[in-house]
């Protein structure tokens, strides 16, 4: 498994960060973010969980003890779901049960429920109008 120094350097280099971004992001030093990509100092927990967070894995992922990125998460009926929100989810549920508009599921995880549920309206007054220009 990779090491916590290795996997922040390749999450940061991946989504095109300097180090100065990222430790504006996690209001940290700049050389904070250097110690940690050399191994000489670690994040706290909560710096661990903004970072899972901030780059949408899981810390077991960033802890170095799972390759896969994203661990199933579930509700509390114990259904998986894939936002870290839960209202999120349910609108997303409701988006995915219309086939014509799975594209919102390219939108991002931590979207806010009322921007995901404002774009499901959107979509569903576009199709509606749509279909009133087939009949």
């Amino acid at each position: 498994m990779a090491e916590f120094k290795d996997i922040i350097a390749k999450l940061r280099s991946e989504n095109q960060m300097s180090q100065q971004t990222l430790a504006d992001k996690l209001d940290v030093s700049k050389s904070t973010i250097a110690m940690w990509e050399t191994g000489k100092r670690f994040p706290s927990k909560e710096l661990y969980e903004q970072i899972a967070d901030l780059f949408c894995v899981d810390i077991d992922y960033l802890f170095g003890r799972t390759d896969a990125r994203q661990m199933p998460r579930f509700d509390k009926d114990g259904n998986p779901y894939y936002y870290i929100n839960e209202e999120t989810s349910k609108i997303a549920q409701e988006i995915f049960e219309h086939k014509e508009l799975r594209l919102l599921f390219d939108a991002a995880r931590d979207a806010e429920p009322e921007d995901l549920n404002a774009l499901h309206n959107m979509l569903l007054a576009l199709k509606r109008k749509e279909q009133h220009y087939d009949d």
